[in-house]
């Protein structure tokens, strides 16, 4: 079996196209391949700050040979559709092609055969129509090629079976020559398969695999914390960043000035991680500690003390600036630049942040009547300056600090913990990974800022639509879920929406209940999604949300859990399929006579014994589930739904519902629709699958 080989050589590509690069011309290929016949085994990319390398193997030196049957038109068809059949197949006359007897008449058939072609002159077509076909997010010319690339190539390697396969992209004729690390390896190298070209580059100081540069980097940074009785700050997004920067890592650690280190550890990381790729490193009392961890691209004759001072000479001037930031930004309380948050746009429909902090200010009081312990005062001075870090110097130079600035500003301005804490926590959770406030300020702060965001954007709908969200409004919803189930609060969202929605004045036009209807379906679609992957089933959520009273997601979630249960036991399953069976049989009646049996109506007195038994039966559960729901009692209300079960299945066994007697059938069909309003109070049995 054969193997190909590629490799594109080119000016340094921005490590954050890499991946999507090696994805993209792995799937391009891929499909190149499939399309010409050619099968073939572990393909794989590797993609460095240079190159990108594909590679394969289990390819056969000539194409199989290929039979294809193709169906022709009836015989008795139109002469010019038999020619046109004829010549696709290469037959000069229809005597060439054979008939046969099928259900629909007598067709021709036509049957090609191919020789298999020379596997490397398809590679060469494939490979070169492909290439064309690989898109960047950002592409350039250069010189004379009208090819686009994401920086200027300058050598490219294809090899098949050993061989060069003949291809030109962007000028650059293929061949086998390619060249190390731009600094340690000035030598060609030449190569003639996959792993000799990865063995080669080592030697010439280059690893080709991005994920063993990545191992090389972690394993060196705990190397240099363990060696300084230091623990490394967990960075994995910096550490695949880095390895796409360099193609032969070599780290060192460095020092960071003391004059620096009464500065906000957040900051120094930030400074680092954000300007320089560089790695924090801890004590291991917890405790941020004054090294860093740098890179290199190069061996160092000096052991690496003129690139660690040059590191620590680049990051002192950083730091520089982050101090002089922190000492500016404390000269002025976070409440002194409140009114300046008039000049600030949240959005343009819906004002400035000013006054979305004034809203917050009046929401969150309202929220917090549903939390305990926490106190009103607190939660308005938090929603007050919750904002006001905006509009410093640091978190201008460094917007990722936001809210974490606040803190530190808010404690430096002799602001109660909770409340500092608050203007940290605000933002939170901002995934499905992020930790969830539980600190009542805080929670009525994050609370109140995502409603308000969420009724303002729906009002003037802007809502998501398809993939697109570019307001984040999915995440928004998806954290006062969180918020709200995960500290256990038992808010009424219909109304909140209402209140947030009334809050915004005569800036909204959009009716207050079409708002807030469409964000309780907007939030059912999230609470799916939140509790998916916690096994818990969609199509319960929907028949809980459906019976159109439960917008208090905590108790939403206990309904849910308890229908789940029920519906587990044999209670649950028989009565699950009598309530179809009564549901189906009132539906099909009902359109045959085109009229309602809504079930308000019973006629007691011409009941025979066993439909008299399940509207005693029935009067008895609506009055009892009703009272176990207003308890809160889900699990009582499930066991009243139990009942139901006998009456039910003795009514489907001695009754006949479909009787001469035209109001005795009436009145049978009233009964098998009253089932359903019975069950409607726990849940939507019609929404549930399976």
């Amino acid at each position: 079996m054969a193997s190909l080989l590629i490799e594109l050589l080119s000016e340094e590509i921005p490590a954050g196209m890499q991946r999507h690069a090696a994805q993209d011309l792995k799937r391009v290929v891929s499909k190149g391949l499939d399309s010409a016949g050619l099968k073939c085994s572990n393909l794989q990319v590797m993609v460095g700050p240079r190159r990108i390398t594909l590679s394969a193997d289990g390819f056969t030196i000539i194409q199989p040979d290929v039979t294809e049957e193709r169906k022709g038109p009836r015989i008795d068809a139109p002469d010019s559709a038999i020619q046109g059949f004829l010549n696709s197949v290469g037959f000069s006359s229809a005597d060439d092609a054979e008939i046969r007897d099928l259900p629909k008449g007598k067709f021709y058939f036509g049957t090609i055969e191919r020789k298999g072609r020379s596997t490397a002159d398809v590679l060469q077509e494939v490979i070169q129509s492909e290439l064309e076909n690989l898109s960047w997010p950002k592409s350039m010319r250069w010189g004379m090629a009208r090819a686009r690339w994401v920086r200027p190539l300058h050598q490219i390697v294809c090899l098949f079976d050993g061989d060069v396969v003949p291809i030109t992209f962007a000028g650059i004729s293929a061949g086998k020559e390619t060249k190390g690390h731009r600094f340690l390896a000035s030598d060609k190298i030449e190569v003639s398969s996959f792993d000799n070209y990865v063995e080669r580059l080592e030697k010439a100081y280059v690893m080709v695999d991005s994920a063993k540069r990545e191992d090389t980097i972690r394993k060196g940074l705990r190397e240099l914390a363990d060696k300084a009785g230091l623990c490394l700050v967990s960075d994995e997004p910096l550490i695949k960043e880095v390895a796409g920067l360099v193609e032969w890592p070599v780290l060192f650690l460095g020092e960071i000035d003391s004059e620096f280190m009464d500065v906000p550890p957040e900051v120094l990381i930030s400074a680092m991680r954000k300007h320089q790729r560089y790695f924090a490193f801890e004590n291991k009392d917890g405790s941020f500690a004054d090294r860093f961890g740098v890179v290199a691209n190069i061996e160092a004759t000096d052991g690496g003390a003129a690139i660690v001072a040059g590191n620590e000479r680049v990051l002192r001037a950083r730091l520089a600036d982050a101090q002089f930031f922190w000492d500016q930004d404390r000269m002025q309380t976070l409440e002194s630049r409140v009114d300046k948050l008039d000049d600030r746009i949240f959005q343009s429909n819906l004002g400035t942040i000013g006054e979305k902090v004034n809203r917050m200010e009046i929401l969150s009081s309202s929220l917090s009547r549903y939390l305990k312990d926490s106190k009103e005062a607190d939660v308005r001075r938090a929603a007050l300056i919750c904002k006001s870090d905006l509009l410093t110097e640091m978190v201008g130079e460094f917007p990722d600090l936001q809210g974490v600035m606040g803190r530190y500003y808010a404690l430096n301005d002799k602001e109660p913990e909770s409340v500092a804490d608050a203007v940290a926590e605000h933002y939170a959770p901002q995934g499905p990974s992020d930790v969830c406030p539980s600190a009542p300020v805080s929670v009525c702060i994050s609370l109140a800022d995502k409603i308000d965001t969420l009724v303002g954007f729906f009002s003037i709908n802007q809502k998501p639509t398809g993939s697109r969200d570019p307001f984040a409004l999915r995440r928004a919803a998806l954290g006062v879920v969180r918020l709200i189930i995960e500290n256990g609060l038992r808010i009424p969202l219909g109304e909140t929406f209402r209140k947030a929605h009334a809050i915004y004045g005569r800036k909204l036009t959009s009716p207050v209940d079409v708002v807030a209807d469409e964000l309780l379906v907007f939030f059912a679609d999230r609470l799916k999604v939140y509790l998916r992957d916690k096994g818990v089933r969609h199509d319960l959520i929907s028949a809980v949300f459906a019976i159109g009273s439960e917008d208090d997601l905590t108790r939403l979630i206990a309904r849910v859990n308890a229908l789940s249960a029920f519906l587990e036991t044999d209670d649950g399953a028989n009565l699950l399929v009598a309530y179809r069976r009564a549901a189906n049989i009132v539906r099909i009646e009902e359109k045959r006579d085109t009229t309602q049996y809504p079930g308000d109506v019973i006629q007691v007195d011409l009941l025979q014994e066993d439909a008299h038994r399940l509207y005693t039966a029935l009067l008895a559960t609506e009055k009892e589930s009703k009272s176990a729901l207003e308890k809160d009692d889900f699990g009582a209300a499930m066991s009243v739904l139990a009942k139901l079960c006998h009456p039910v299945n003795v009514f489907f066994e001695n009754v006949t519902v479909n009787v001469d007697n035209v109001d005795l059938r009436i009145l049978h069909l009233n009964l098998l629709s009253r089932i359903g309003k019975a069950v409607s109070q726990v849940a939507d049995f019609s929404m549930i699958e399976g």
